[in-house]
């Protein structure tokens, strides 16, 4: 009988408080990791407002590049007639 109040005790006075700091620590870590998730959420939120015109800077971007490749393609055509 006493043997079971001396582990009740050891029990009160180590385990639980160790639990309860190990318990602290994930319990911060998760608030840490909520803010973080907010700061993402409202970045996100902030950039989807500013992503209007992208398919319009796609479309001026796709002409672009066809007019540089046929460029290109006029270019080595006349350095290859030059060479040989």
């Amino acid at each position: 009988m006493v043997l079971w109040w001396i582990g009740d005790i050891v029990l009160l006075v180590v385990v639980v408080p160790v639990l309860v700091a190990l318990l602290n620590r994930v319990l911060a870590a998760l608030e840490r990791i909520r803010g973080a998730s907010d700061d993402v959420l409202a970045g996100g939120g902030a950039l989807a407002g500013r992503l209007d015109g992208v398919p319009e800077a796609l479309t001026r971007t796709d002409a672009v590049v066809a007019d540089v490749a046929n460029g290109a393609v006029r270019y080595a055509g006349s350095v290859g007639k030059l060479l040989g």
